[in-house]
């Protein structure tokens, strides 16, 4: 076997350890691809963040469930962990910034957590600001980190339309301009996102990562 079919043999077993949630495989195959050369780069690209990329469209298609994507999710971020100094070291920068939180009112989680890793999976770095979170602390997020999209969530119908509170309170501190809103949850459809003032909606969290980078100007991964 010549070197570059074993940097791709490590490759796609590092991709297929990631879609299985195998965290502690993820770290044995992150340092045998450094020791064969393989770059801190390719190992993200093509191993890790595939892997995530990949079970995204398993799930979108119902072929995944929550608890698989939990699991990746873990093995992701322990991968990225390992990878951090070397990415560092070769000066790569996040695809893109985005903020994201469940609005002031709604404790719900679990859809704005699998948001989250759908989206650091396609290579965006993402600061939660958690549940309940009001709109003051949004406008607070957007002046501290300068995301370049903002999203935002809510399970209850009851709480949807803080999500407009929360737009207004952009719109009122001059940052409208700066940032692309999507909003998202159970009661949100295209045209309530449209109605409140978002940019967009998506039916899932790996359609919702697809959004933003499409948004933000990254080519979706396949």
């Amino acid at each position: 076997m010549d070197t570059v079919d074993v940097a791709t043999s490590t490759l796609e077993r590092l991709s297929d350890a990631v879609q299985k949630g195998q965290a502690t495989d993820v770290l044995a195959l992150l340092g045998v691809g450094l020791e064969q050369g393989i770059s801190a780069v390719e190992l993200l690209d093509d191993g890790l963040l595939k892997g995530m990329s990949l079970l995204g469209v398993r799930f979108s298609n119902n072929e995944a469930w929550v608890p698989e994507v939990l699991l990746a999710a873990r093995a992701l971020n322990e991968g990225m962990d390992f990878l951090k100094p070397k990415l560092i070291e070769a000066g790569v920068a996040s695809k893109g910034k985005v903020v994201i939180g469940t609005v002031a009112g709604d404790m719900h989680d679990v859809g704005k957590n699998l948001v989250k890793m759908m989206m650091e999976g396609s290579g965006l770095e993402v600061i939660d600001l958690g549940v309940n979170v009001p709109d003051e602390q949004f406008v607070a997020a957007i002046r501290t980190h300068s995301p370049d999209v903002v999203c935002l969530s809510a399970l209850l119908t009851s709480t949807m339309g803080q999500m407009k509170l929360v737009i207004d309170a952009i719109v009122a501190a001059g940052l409208r301009d700066s940032v692309k809103v999507l909003v998202g949850g159970a009661p949100v459809t295209s045209q309530a996102a449209a109605a409140m003032g978002a940019d967009g909606t998506a039916p899932d969290a790996s359609s919702a990562a697809e959004l933003a980078c499409r948004i933000i100007g990254l080519a979706a991964r396949r």
